[in-house]
């Protein structure tokens, strides 16, 4: 009776080498009438075997013997595959050879099953098979080849980067013993780069060290597979994996997409609202209904000094482009202190502050937006005369006070806006200002919290409203 047990490196190593020395009887029979592929992939197999013999006789790590049994029940498979059915003899020589591998890597595993069944279809992909072993790089490439996928391989770990950075790859392959830089820190570079992070990486060890499995997992390896691999396994992860990376392909692609609608949006209505209204209707669902609440503003209403007679001495071309330089002009300031702008009538600007969104200092913005208007204006009469155009001069009203702010209209059309009294008398302080003037009333006054020169107290009486108006000339802003 033997003493070995069935789990003995011995006994399946005697085996494994019968069925070697069986087939090599067989193909010594057979070689002349093998292709030269099969008799390249027969070596493989002899080389191999030798490989194995003195990696046993040495007691080389658990990691390179699975390496080498898995490698040669590969090139096994392959030349049973090939040419099993035109050599009877050789190919039960194979299946001798295959079945010692498989209790081989059995036993090396504990009893895992090694059952090869046959490679099941997947949808093709770019696979990058990462292993520092030529044997093992070929057979990958050669197995996932014959399902359709396109395979690249690299035989280190800056191989394997330099493949990432150059290619969309959809699956990678990845052995986790190699020299230089190993598998765990291919891992980490992967997951760490937002471009690859997404690239699902399948783990292929000979190493079943739990503690080492459950690290690469945490570090973002999809999954684990032992070697030797089954191939029906192999292929049922790589199909998770494309499916996974074609979703985060196509999710990725309608981000992409939404980014550039909401930019075309926000370009487009950004011409008509202001940023901050635009914002409020894309980011809130209930920023488009209609309704509206109360708010304290400061309302702002700029109009040109005698743009009627003016414009009335030029042609359209004229006019247009005298109005759109100073209305560029002043919408760039105006945006630029955060101001919302409700509407242009024709040479008039109507804009508020604080509204849509409040801020403690919207009076002195306000004030200060009035002042950067009417410094603005020496350019744009620069640019005016350059053209032969007459030089322009405005007038600015300013007025505080709690207005009805919101979406007012119909369900087919509606535009934010104010409404309430304080609109209205802002619009009749206007009415009063010489060009070049800056008017605010004693309500806009009172909110203000920096330095500025006030001059020219006057009590206005204007038509349309109750009682008188205080209003002061703003001369200019004392910083400090």
């Amino acid at each position: 009776m033997s003493n070995h047990s069935t789990d003995s490196p011995d006994l399946w190593s005697h085996i494994v080498r019968g069925a070697v020395t069986d087939l090599r009887a067989q193909a010594s029979a057979s070689g002349e009438a093998m292709p030269p592929s099969a008799l390249e992939d027969l070596q493989r197999i002899f080389s191999l075997a030798s490989t194995l013999e003195e990696q046993l006789a040495a007691l080389h790590s658990h990691h390179d013997l699975m390496n080498t049994i898995s490698a040669m029940r590969g090139y096994a498979e392959m030349l049973q595959e090939d040419i099993g059915a035109q050599q009877p003899a050789l190919n039960d020589s194979l299946t001798r050879l295959l079945k010692a591998t498989a209790n081989a890597a059995a036993s090396a595993t504990n009893g895992a099953d090694a059952q090869r069944p046959p490679v099941m279809a997947a949808e093709p992909g770019f696979i990058l098979a990462v292993d520092d072993l030529a044997e093992n790089r070929e057979l990958v490439a050669r197995y996932l080849s014959r399902s359709g996928h396109l395979v690249v391989t690299a035989a280190s770990g800056a191989e394997a980067l330099r493949a990432l950075a150059e290619s969309d790859v959809d699956v990678v392959l990845l052995d986790l013993m190699m020299p230089d830089m190993d598998g765990r820190e291919v891992l980490r570079r992967i997951k760490a780069n937002p471009d690859w992070r997404a690239t699902p990486v399948i783990v292929i060890s000979g190493s079943q060290d739990m503690d080492g499995i459950i690290a690469c997992i945490e570090a973002g390896a999809d999954d684990y597979l032992f070697k030797p691999f089954n191939p029906v396994l192999l292929q049922a992860r790589i199909k998770a994996g494309i499916e996974r990376k074609r979703w985060h392909d196509r999710e990725e692609q309608y981000r992409q997409q939404l980014e550039r609608n909401e930019k075309f949006i926000r370009a487009t209505f950004g011409r008509y609202l202001s940023d901050e209204i635009v914002t409020d209707i894309l980011e809130r669902p209930e920023g488009l209904e209609l309704g509206g609440d109360l708010r304290e503003v400061t309302i702002m209403m700029s109009d040109i000094r005698g743009f009627t007679s003016l414009s009335e001495h030029l042609g359209p071309a004229e006019v247009v482009a005298m109005l759109n330089r100073y209305l560029g002009t002043m919408t760039d300031i105006i945006m630029a202190h955060s101001g919302t702008i409700d509407e242009f009538i024709g040479d008039a600007i109507l804009a508020v502050f604080g509204a849509p969104q409040r801020r403690d200092d919207d009076a002195d913005r306000a004030v200060r937006c009035a002042l950067a208007m009417q410094a603005a204006m020496q350019g744009i009469n620069t640019d005016n005369a350059a053209a032969g155009l007459p030089a322009l001069t405005t007038g600015i009203a300013l007025n505080t006070g709690a207005v009805i702010a919101g979406n007012i209209g119909s369900e087919r059309r509606s535009k934010y806006g104010f409404v309430g009294h304080p609109m209205n008398v802002t619009s009749r302080i206007e009415d009063h200002c010489r060009g070049g003037e800056i008017l605010i009333s004693d309500s806009t006054a009172v909110k203000l919290s920096g330095r500025y020169t006030l001059s020219d107290r006057r009590e206005l009486e204007a038509r349309g409203l109750d009682q008188t108006v205080v209003v002061h000339r703003i001369e200019e802003y004392r910083d400090g």
